[in-house]
């Protein structure tokens, strides 16, 4: 089977552009590599052959667009990944945080919910689970729906073992999870403090009074402006002195380190500033 045709950076432009319109999701701001790849990913299983027929297709048909949408949009997600940010997690966040009568804490593009569940056994396990409320966000409907159930593949649960153990937990991983089926799913002790919604994290309000905000491996695909745009939304989420946490690979930029101070920037690890 031919290759689908990924045309050039003008014809994908009137793609988002359309998208953005009919839908509202704004996809504009992404690197441009990253939408090619995202762009051919969702050529590859919808078996149309050009941008042109995606955009037709995705523009008539509602229900064929919720499909595409995780394609463009995905993100590679696993629990207590990049284990030594959850280890500085516990060992220089959580002790700030005992102090606080209550916690809210945002997650901004949770995919899955792999993440969100992995704060909240670490909360757990520090006793400040049930203080928190833990709000995690992404555009993909789809996304969500697995999120919300907290059901993954069991083959995943020896990565997830060996992440968690990284990270400083102190059980076995299998106390939070239930196993049946070629499945594991999250107990539901840790799901009661979890809310899911969808939320457009470039179009949409942002949250205010958070003391944390995690936004790990979301802004490597957009572009510096739509960066800059986000910390900015980021920042205004945050309480003075809360905590942003980027993933590995991203930077504060100019916005940024104006809004911003360093708390463990290897593990980039921000702090508002008041």
């Amino acid at each position: 089977m031919p290759e689908p045709n990924v045309e050039g950076s003008g014809e994908i432009r009137q793609f988002l552009a359309s998208i953005f319109e009919r839908y509202g999701h704004d996809l504009r701001g992404y690197a441009v590599n990253s939408v090619q790849r995202r762009v051919r990913a969702a050529l590859g299983r919808s078996g149309l052959s050009s941008v042109a027929e995606l955009e037709r297709r995705s523009l008539a048909d509602p229900l064929f667009f919720a499909q595409v949408l995780p394609s463009l949009t995905v993100r590679v997600s696993e629990m207590f990944r990049d284990p030594t940010f959850f280890l500085t997690l516990r060992t220089r966040i959580v002790p700030l945080l005992r102090s606080y009568p209550r916690l809210n804490i945002w997650h901004a593009g949770c995919a899955t919910g792999e993440e969100a569940y992995s704060v909240a056994i670490l909360l757990a396990e520090e006793g400040l689970y049930d203080r928190c409320q833990i709000y995690a966000t992404d555009v993909s409907a789809q996304a969500l729906e697995q999120a919300k159930l907290g059901v993954y593949a069991a083959d995943s649960l020896e990565t997830f073992a060996s992440n968690y153990r990284a990270a400083g937990g102190r059980h076995d991983i299998r106390r939070y999870v239930t196993e049946a089926y070629g499945r594991i799913s999250i107990c539901e002790p840790l799901r009661r403090n979890v809310v899911f919604f969808q939320h457009d994290l470039v179009g949409d309000y942002v949250f205010g009074e958070m003391d944390a905000v995690f936004c790990r491996n979301v802004m490597i695909y957009f572009g510096r402006e739509l960066q800059e745009r986000v910390l900015g939304k980021l920042a205004d989420s945050l309480r003075p002195h809360g905590f942003l946490c980027l993933g590995r690979s991203e930077q504060l930029g100019r916005r940024g380190r104006a809004q911003f101070t360093d708390f463990a920037p290897p593990d980039r690890i921000y702090r508002r500033a008041p």
